[in-house]
């Protein structure tokens, strides 16, 4: 016994002392490590700590990982985002980045990110790294340009210099690390064009370079990344057209071309990118027709091609994409008829074609669209007689057809149609009254009638919209009290306005005095009762709603004078009482409103009008 017990000691204390020679921090990456931590000014949540020169850094350093053979350091990971599965740790470093971090020689993993107030240069010895698989500094502060050293880097798998300040051009020998997977360039202010060079770049899946200042062509030899299934270059000044190699990304399932100054047309070849999911080509100068080969996406979910200069009808072959969610193509130029192929979209959720040039009807076999929630045809001269009662049996969400040519009486259907929350018909012919049952479409949280002929008091069954926040009438023959609209009830969640606009309309009674307590106005920011025979004073409780930034109350027949702390309303920005019948002196106000605001007052004094008194 007492043998046994003697040789298990010597093993387990041989053992240690392997162990503990094998994993004994590297002098030169001890040093490279405390000159990283010397250049931190702040640590709030002490990320470095740990680092102490009389500890062994492979050990007892919080973020640092040794290769157990040669004591060398591997792995350097002191994010500022960490979580688990009960914890998130948000933190940051004030400093620069050493240039000693070059000196870890046997680095493979250097993960920095979102440490927020990193500051300064990347250090161009950071190239020395040969073996660096990963380089994460994203989410910091670093300025100046990306060092051209980074090249040297023939391990490098990940590039992770996304949001900070960057700036400078692309340097084209980046793109000679043949192993890069993943390069992350978003967020910067880099500019110049996208090098040719990255044809070389042959197991690039990721490529995001968006929000920066890049311009110039997309490389033709774009269309070499055969791997390549996420490509954002959008956000830029990117110009030309869009090269036909793009046929080639047989495996791009995203492609972001958002916001930059790309002009042409689509070429035909995009239905070589048959993996393609999402597709997003909107705020360019796109012109031409649509190709017949969009119709050919087989995996297409989400389509955004809005704020162009396309033309022409939309093909009928976009029917065949039966995978597709969401269409986009608002504010471009396109003409004819809704093909009834869009019926067979049995997926499709939006479908936005506001602002073009197409003519109705609106095909029957929309009808089928069964998970249809958001339909905006706003602005096409679709010219409806009235609106089809099969609309009522769909459940959308969001129906939006303002100017589209609607005539005649608010139709019946809408009565039934509960799913709708967001309805716009405003710029139309729409006459008659305003029904009782605007009361059962209890589901609306914004109503936009504006602009229309319907003339009626407001029913008392308004009340019952308890869920809306936005809501214009302006523009209409609407007469008798307001009360209705601002005494409405609201839901837990939901029902206070945001915006009410109920101008140039033929209101009258006033505005009543307990405007200011009333649940449904606590929190509104926009309030326009202008061009009104309304008639009495403006209450003294409209200065409790603190939430107020635009008040218009302009040639309502007002009398008396401006309530005190109206107009010292934290958010106030605009306030117009023009062309009334107010008098006595402006109270007084922080916000810069101009005089115009209460021009019309003869008996209005103080600032910004003339003084009192003169």
């Amino acid at each position: 016994m007492a043998i046994y017990t003697y040789s298990s000691k010597l093993v387990l204390l041989l053992s240690f002392t392997f162990f503990n020679y094998c994993i004994a921090c590297h002098r030169t990456d001890r040093s490279a490590l405390l000159a990283f931590k010397a250049s931190i000014t702040t640590d709030p949540l002490g990320l470095l700590e740990s680092w102490d020169h009389t500890t062994d850094c492979c050990r007892e350093w919080a973020g640092i990982a040794c290769d157990p053979a040669t004591g060398r350091v591997v792995n350097l990971t002191r994010p500022g985002l960490t979580s688990g599965a009960d914890f998130v740790t948000d933190a940051s470093l004030v400093g620069i980045l050493s240039p000693a971090i070059g000196s870890l020689s046997h680095l493979r993993v250097l993960d920095l990110t979102n440490l927020k107030r990193l500051t300064g240069p990347i250090p161009p010895s950071l190239g020395h790294l040969s073996h660096l698989t990963d380089l994460l500094l994203s989410s910091n502060d670093l300025t100046g340009h990306i060092p051209a050293s980074l090249s040297r880097l023939r391990h490098l798998r990940r590039l992770f210099l996304n949001s900070n300040r960057l700036s400078g051009h692309i340097p084209s020998s980046i793109f000679s690390s043949k192993s890069l997977i993943q390069l992350a360039l978003f967020e910067n202010q880099l500019t110049g064009g996208i090098p040719e060079s990255i044809r070389r770049l042959e197991f690039l899946e990721k490529l995001d370079c968006h929000a920066n200042l890049l311009a110039g062509p997309i490389p033709d030899s774009i269309g070499s990344l055969h791997r390549l299934t996420h490509l954002d270059l959008s956000d830029n000044r990117i110009r030309g057209s869009i090269p036909s190699s793009i046929r080639n990304l047989t495996s791009l399932i995203v492609l972001d071309l958002y916001k930059n100054d790309l002009a042409g047309s689509i070429p035909a070849s995009i239905s070589g990118m048959f993996s393609l999911q999402f597709f997003r080509l909107s705020y360019n100068r796109l012109t031409g027709r649509l190709p017949k080969s969009i119709g050919y996406l087989p995996r297409i979910q989400k389509l955004v091609l809005e704020n162009n200069a396309i033309s022409g009808e939309i093909p009928s072959s976009i029917g065949g994409l039966t995978t597709l969610c969401d269409i986009f193509l608002a504010n471009n130029r396109l003409t004819g008829k809704i093909p009834s192929s869009i019926g067979k979209l049995k997926n499709l959720q939006t479908l936005d074609l506001a602002r073009n040039h197409i003519s109705g009807p609106i095909p029957r076999e929309f009808a089928n669209l069964h998970n249809l929630q958001s339909l905006d045809l706003c602005y096409n001269p679709i010219r409806f007689t009235s609106l089809p009662a099969w609309l009522g049996e769909m459940s959308i969400y969001r129906l939006m057809l303002s100017n589209t040519g609607i005539m005649g009486p608010l139709p019946d259907w809408l009565r039934l149609a509960s799913s709708i929350s967001a309805l716009d018909l405003s710029n139309n012919h729409i006459s008659g009254e305003l029904p009782f049952w605007i009361g059962n479409m209890t589901g609306l949280t914004f109503l936009n009638l504006s602009r229309n002929a319907i003339r009626s008091k407001i029913p008392n069954e308004f009340k019952n919209l308890a869920m809306l926040m936005d809501l214009d009438l302006s523009y209409n023959n609407l007469y008798g009290p307001l009360l209705p609209v601002i005494t409405k009830g609201v839901s837990e969640a939901l029902g206070q306005y945001k915006t009410l606009d109920v101008s140039r309309n033929d209101f009258t009674g006033g505005i009543d005095e307990s405007i200011g307590d009333l649940v449904a106005m606590e929190v509104v920011e926009i309030l326009d009762f202008s061009y009104n025979p309304l008639g009495g004073r403006i209450p003294e409780s409209m200065a409790k709603l603190s939430a107020l930034k635009e008040v218009r109350l302009a040639n309502d027949g007002l009398l008396g004078e401006i309530p005190d702390g109206l107009l010292d309303l934290q958010e106030l920005t605009e306030f117009d009482v023009s062309g009334n019948e107010l008098t006595g002196r402006i109270p007084r106000h922080d916000a810069p409103l101009p005089a115009v605001g209460f021009s019309g007052n003869a008996g209005l004094c103080g600032d910004p009008l003339p003084p009192c008194g003169l």
